[in-house]
């Protein structure tokens, strides 16, 4: 008999905000190669959403954030791998970001919001559409 059941990847992404500015990291030598991301990465399984978060955000900036709150999922549906991304704002963030992954990141850099770069990761433009318009769920 077949499985007909379908896998779907799950991506944890964080917003990282100070000042009116949003964190992003520009990705180097991985997929969306040379484009500006949010801090994040898969679910492992077994975890916890919020767990993942954490880990991806202190593995990826050493930043420490005190909770999170939900801000949106994605389903993004238009590849030949199916993605669930989930976004979470990182609250009462402690510490300045640094690059702890060098060979995946080049730089970390703050992007007001009325300014950031066109060259998006594209699986995390709706993504950061829906955090800009407070929307909390798209199919793209």
């Amino acid at each position: 008999m077949s499985d007909i059941y379908q896998t779907f990847h799950v991506g944890i992404n964080v917003f990282v905000i100070k000042d009116n500015h949003l964190l992003l990291g520009k990705r180097r030598d991985v997929y969306g190669d040379g484009t500006w991301g949010l801090p994040g990465g898969h679910l492992e399984t077994g975890e916890a959403l919020i767990d993942a978060a954490a880990r991806e955000l202190m593995e990826e900036t050493g930043l420490y954030a005190a909770s999170f709150a939900f801000s949106n999922l994605v389903n993004n549906r238009n590849s030949n791998k199916p993605y669930l991304q989930i976004g979470f704002i990182a609250q009462e963030v402690r510490g300045e970001p640094e690059n702890k992954e060098p060979d995946r990141c080049e730089a970390w850099q703050w992007f007001p919001f009325d300014h950031l770069p066109d060259d998006l990761f594209p699986p995390h433009i709706k993504q950061i559409e829906n955090f800009l318009q407070q929307s909390i769920f798209a199919d793209s």
